[in-house]
């Protein structure tokens, strides 16, 4: 027979409303009696019945995870870092890719809240930095934490994680210049993305901090994907003084655009150095191997998940916390010929 939660009660001794309030992790609890409850619950092999929760009361037991990203990859990590905090927490996951430039979007987000009662929501680029789907979130009241590119948080209130790209872009900008590159170009991603214009900045911060010359021709705008990368490096390839660095918006362009240098009989790295961002399998699976900056994405999504879920239950998380990325040397990159 399944195993039900009066079954529990009655094993650790307690009633059925303090075992519910120890299984949906409530405060106030003493130590002594959660140590009880979960004794019994391992003992029985109780699992909770998601669904009665949510219908049994108010409070719901379902994350949301919104987004509209093309790189598989992000998706994957960002998804089992929430599935992981949820797992810990008692909580269940619901997926929702989206069109972020939809006319509709704000009405689609909203209702899809109401009709799935959700707890939360954790948002990721380009619809964390969007100022109207923020506000028709807050008016309906909806707990979320936004997943966003910056090195600290706005003036607007609520849970944020925050990525220092910018940071992460002058490191494998300067790791370029330390090896004596002087000629380095740019190979943009998405520019509705905050992050694209974060690592553009960063990009133009180390050459001015190195008092190297910012050629616009060498900055092609391209979207996060591998075809953006083929094209962008074809129109680098193409030029009368071609550059030996390319600093790629994300691994899948960088992947891209060495494919691109490779079909042009250039050897990378002795002909142009390739670096990307993100420290995706992209960085992994190419040859060489690309030199990238690693981007914890699961870990990220883990404590972003962490915080919804902490002030879901009025535990007063931290408000944002903030993730630098590293460059990480691999073979895509040396010093130049000459």
């Amino acid at each position: 027979m399944k195993v039900t939660i009066n079954d529990v009660a009655k094993h650790a001794g307690v009633s059925i409303k303090t075992v519910s309030r120890v299984t949906n992790c409530e405060p106030s609890v003493k130590q002594a009696t959660i140590d009880k409850v979960n004794e019994a619950i391992k003992f029985l092999n109780y699992q909770p019945n998601l669904a009665a929760r949510n219908l049994a009361g108010t409070k719901s037991y379902v994350i949301g995870f919104i987004y509209d990203n093309p790189n598989a990859y992000y998706i994957i990590d960002m998804q089992n870092g929430i599935l992981s905090a949820c797992k810990d927490q008692g909580y269940e996951l619901l997926i929702h890719p989206c069109n972020a430039k939809s006319a509709n979007i704000c009405e689609e987000l909203t209702t899809m809240v109401k009709h799935a009662r959700l707890a939360g929501l954790v948002l990721t680029p380009p619809l964390s930095e969007d100022p109207d789907i923020l506000k028709a979130l807050d008016a309906i009241e909806a707990n979320y934490v936004r997943i966003i590119a910056g090195e600290q948080a706005g003036a607007e209130p609520g849970l944020t994680v925050l990525v220092n790209d910018r940071h992460g872009a002058v490191a494998i900008t300067q790791h370029l210049i330390d090896l004596g590159h002087k000629d380095i170009a740019f190979l943009s991603g998405d520019h509705h993305h905050e992050s694209t214009k974060e690592r553009l900045a960063g990009y133009r911060q180390a050459l001015t901090e190195n008092r190297l010359p910012i050629n616009e021709k060498n900055i092609i705008e391209g979207q996060y994907s591998f075809e953006a990368g083929v094209e962008g490096a074809n129109k680098l390839i193409e030029l009368e003084h071609r550059p030996t660095a390319i600093v790629a918006c994300n691994d899948e362009i960088a992947a891209g655009a060495l494919f691109a240098a490779r079909l042009a009989g250039l050897d990378i790295p002795a002909d142009l150095s390739i670096v990307g961002f993100e420290d995706s399998p992209f960085s992994r699976q190419t040859w060489p191997k690309l030199t990238t900056v690693h981007q914890p994405n699961e870990r990220i999504a883990q404590i972003a998940t962490e915080l919804l879920i902490a002030k879901r239950r009025e535990q007063h998380p931290v408000m944002s916390r903030v993730f630098t990325p590293e460059p990480v040397i691999r073979d895509s990159s040396a010093i130049p010929k000459g």
